[in-house]
C-alpha cells in the first residue's frame, strides 16, 4: 500500500511543479550569495550555517534535508556531515542543499574549487560534468529510469572511474526530497511527463576527494525543463 501510494505521487500537478520551481530558485539565489561569502579559513560548519540562514532569509519554510557542506578529503563522502574542518587552498568544496516552499522540496549540488587545483581534480570534475549533462540529455517522457542512469554511468565508466560512482544517478522529488522514481540501473520505472527528478552523478575517490553535480529536472515529452539555473562549469575561488 505504501509503495503504491508513493508511486501515485511521482507525476506532479502544475501547482506542485510551480512550488518545486520556486524552492529550487531559492537554492540558486543562495548559491549565488554563497560564492561571494566563502573564503579559505572558514569551517565547513560556518558555510553550512550561512547556506541555511540564506535559504530562510529567501523565504524557505524549512530545509528539504540536512545541508551537506564538505571540503577536501571529506568530499569523498556522498552524504558527509559538515565539521569544524577548515576549508583550505587546493580543496574541493561540495554543497548539497534544498529549501522547502509550499510543502515541496528543492535539491541541488555544486562542487567548487578553492585556490589551485590539481590536474586530476580538474579532470575528474570535467568527467562528472560530462556525465551529468549526458544524464540530463537522456531524460524525457518514455525513457526508462535505467537508461537515464546508464547514460550518465557509462561516461564515468569509460573514463575509468566506474568503481567510484557509488550511488544512483537520481531520484524523484516532491513533498519529500527522496521519492520514486529512482534513476538506477535496477529501476523498474519509466520517466513520464511532469515527474520531477534529480540528475546527480558523482565520483568519490577514497582518502582523496569527490565531485558531485546535481540539477532538478522536470520531465516533458521533448526532454526536460531544468529547474536549476546555477552555473556548472568549474568555479574556482
Amino acid at each position: 500500500m505504501g509503495e503504491n501510494l508513493n508511486r501515485s505521487k511521482m507525476i506532479k500537478k502544475p501547482d506542485e511543479l510551480l512550488s518545486i520551481l520556486k524552492a529550487e530558485a531559492m537554492g540558486d539565489k543562495c548559491f549565488e550569495h554563497i560564492l561571494d561569502y566563502i573564503r579559505p579559513g572558514m569551517s565547513e560548519k560556518q558555510v553550512a550555517d550561512e547556506i541555511e540562514r540564506t535559504l530562510f532569509a529567501l523565504g524557505a519554510e524549512g530545509l528539504a534535508f540536512e545541508t551537506i557542506c564538505v571540503s577536501g578529503v571529506n568530499t569523498n563522502q556522498p552524504h558527509g556531515v559538515p565539521t569544524d574542518k577548515i576549508i583550505e587552498e587546493g580543496d574541493f568544496l561540495t554543497m548539497d542543499f534544498g529549501a522547502v516552499y509550499e510543502g515541496f522540496c528543492g535539491d541541488m549540488t555544486r562542487t567548487i574549487g578553492i585556490g589551485q587545483l590539481s590536474d586530476e581534480q580538474i579532470k575528474v570534475y570535467d568527467i562528472v560534468l560530462e556525465a551529468q549533462l549526458a544524464g540530463l540529455e537522456a531524460c524525457k517522457s518514455g525513457v526508462s529510469c535505467a537508461d537515464a542512469d546508464k547514460a550518465a554511468r557509462d561516461i564515468i565508466h569509460r573514463a575509468g572511474y566506474g568503481e567510484y560512482f557509488i550511488h544512483t544517478t537520481g531520484h524523484g522529488v516532491g513533498r519529500e526530497v527522496h521519492e520514486a522514481p529512482r534513476l538506477a540501473k535496477d529501476s523498474p520505472d519509466t520517466l513520464k511527463t511532469n515527474m520531477a527528478v534529480t540528475v546527480e552523478p558523482g565520483i568519490y575517490i577514497p582518502e582523496r576527494f569527490g565531485v558531485r553535480i546535481e540539477d532538478l529536472a522536470i520531465i516533458t515529452d521533448f526532454g526536460i525543463i531544468n529547474a536549476t539555473k546555477s552555473v556548472k562549469e568549474l568555479i574556482i575561488i
